[in-house]
């Protein structure tokens, strides 16, 4: 079994978290059961998170900062906690995605993560049968925190309408979901666009990809694969890039016309149904 004492605060961001809590504490007078007492869990979670064995949620570090008093230095903590918990192949991306000012997004099959319900997020993450999901479900629900700045970036989000019939996760979690995406509706920073069925062969038949600008830096598009993602900055791809999100805008349905669709189809597919939660069916 790990001691506490044998953490290198240096190891991890995780590390980190558990060994201030462990000092700040401690420096506290508490126990770790008087400080659970205290945010409402248990000693053993406290322990775990000192011995980085469990990773903390934000709503926990808030509790300890009220408890403690330390002046939100592990609500800032977190923030970096919850990031090292993504793919290492996704984690430059995610702190690009934190700096730039536009975020333009084609998804072929799934709602973009930013705009995912933690319940849909916890369905999508699972098909990969990762063995720390709650770590991965709480990064990606860090990550949408983004949207709820001052000036968060204008954010650019057009679905394939497959997005909005394929059933992750049940009939409930889709209902739930394309709620969530008409909330948008009232934020001026966030665009949602429906790319139709009807619109046949498109401009990006070969998948989803992102495009980011920066106020100082080249923009970049991303793409992913089975196993991995991939950014370029090359001034080709960018414009050809640019180019396919523009025929795509142009084919997609408007703002008001996307949430008519995405209204009539959270009701006529996905509307409450008598009995227990079952998966809906294609």
């Amino acid at each position: 079994m790990v001691r506490i004492n044998e953490l290198d605060p240096s190891a991890s961001p995780l590390d980190y978290y558990g060994s201030e809590l462990r000092r700040l504490r401690e420096a506290s007078g508490l126990n770790q059961g008087q400080l659970g007492g205290c945010i409402f869990c248990t000693g053993s979670l406290v322990g775990q998170i000192e011995t980085a064995k469990k990773v903390p949620t934000r709503d926990f570090s808030e509790r300890v900062d009220a408890a403690l008093g330390t002046d939100g230095v592990f609500s800032r903590l977190v923030g970096l906690v919850l990031k090292s918990q993504l793919p290492t192949w996704f984690q430059q991306y995610a702190e690009l995605e934190a700096k730039a000012t536009y975020i333009s997004t084609y998804q072929a099959q799934l709602v973009y993560g930013l705009l995912q319900t933690e319940e849909y997020a916890r369905a999508v993450l699972a098909t990969g049968m990762p063995s720390k999901l709650d770590e991965l479900v709480a990064a990606r629900m860090e990550r949408q925190r983004i949207l709820e700045r001052e000036r968060p970036p204008l954010s650019l989000v057009i679905l394939d309408e497959a997005a909005l019939h394929r059933p992750i996760g049940g009939w409930r979690i889709m209902r739930n979901q394309l709620s969530h995406l008409l909330d948008f509706a009232d934020r001026r920073w966030v665009s949602i666009q429906v790319l139709p069925y009807a619109a046949g062969e498109h401009a990006s038949l070969v998948g989803s990809f992102n495009l980011l600008r920066f106020d100082d830096d080249p923009e970049l598009v991303y793409t992913e694969d089975l196993i991995s993602g991939h950014m370029t900055a090359n001034p080709e791809t960018i414009r050809e890039a640019a180019r396919r999100y523009a025929n795509l805008q142009a084919a997609a349905l408007t703002e008001g016309k996307s949430a008519e669709l995405i209204s009539r189809v959270m009701e006529e597919r996905y509307g409450d149904q008598s009995g227990p939660d079952r998966r809906a069916v294609a």
